[in-house]
C-alpha cells in the first residue's frame, strides 16, 4: 500500500533551490530543480550562471511515507496545495519542462493551417495528453504551445505532427 511515487511541487526559502536540493540529495529523496543558463552582466563582467527556471520552487517524486521527511529539509517551506491538500505534479508536466529545457530546434513537417489562440492537445510522444495553447506559429513544422505548470506558464517548441488541435 501507497509506494507509488508521485510528483509534488516544493516551495523553497528565496534563493535556497540549489541548497535544498543538495540537502534532499544527502536524504536520498529524489527530486528534479529544473536549471536554465542565463547571462549575467555585472559593473566589470559577464558570466553565464544556472538559475532556477521557476525561483522558489522545487519538484520531489516521493512515496507518501517521506512527505514530512521533505518538510523537514533545511530550507523547506511547504508543498503547493489547493483546500489544505498537496497538489500532485502530472509526470508529464515533468518531461515537458525537461524538454522545453533540452530542446534544440529539431525537424518535421506538417501543411495545416494552424490558427494562434486554437487549443491543442499533445498526440504522441513523452506529453501525450497535454493540453495548451498555440501562441506563435514557427515556419512549417513546428509551434510554440503555451503550457500551465505550478501556476506559470511555459513556452514549448512542439512539432505540428504531434498536435491536434482541440478547440
Amino acid at each position: 500500500m501507497g509506494k507509488e511515487k508521485i510528483w509534488y511541487a516544493l516551495y523553497v526559502k528565496s534563493r535556497t533551490e540549489k541548497k535544498v536540493a543538495l540537502e534532499l540529495e544527502g536524504t536520498g529523496i529524489e527530486f528534479y530543480l529544473p536549471l536554465e543558463k542565463r547571462l549575467k552582466q555585472w559593473s566589470d563582467r559577464k558570466k553565464w550562471v544556472e538559475e532556477p527556471l521557476f525561483r522558489s520552487y522545487i519538484f520531489v517524486h516521493i512515496e507518501p511515507k517521506e512527505y514530512y521527511k521533505v518538510l523537514q529539509t533545511r530550507g523547506a517551506v511547504k508543498y503547493i496545495s489547493f483546500e489544505g491538500k498537496a497538489v500532485p505534479v502530472p509526470p508529464q508536466q515533468i518531461d515537458a519542462i525537461k524538454i522545453y529545457l533540452s530542446e534544440k530546434d529539431p525537424e518535421i513537417n506538417g501543411d495545416q493551417v494552424w490558427e494562434v489562440g486554437k487549443e491543442v492537445e499533445v498526440m504522441s510522444g513523452k506529453l501525450t495528453g497535454l493540453k495548451g495553447k498555440l501562441v506563435k506559429v514557427n515556419g512549417k513544422n513546428r509551434v510554440k504551445v503555451e503550457i500551465e505548470v505550478v501556476g506559470s506558464a511555459i513556452i514549448l517548441n512542439i512539432p505540428r505532427k504531434h498536435l491536434r488541435i482541440t478547440g
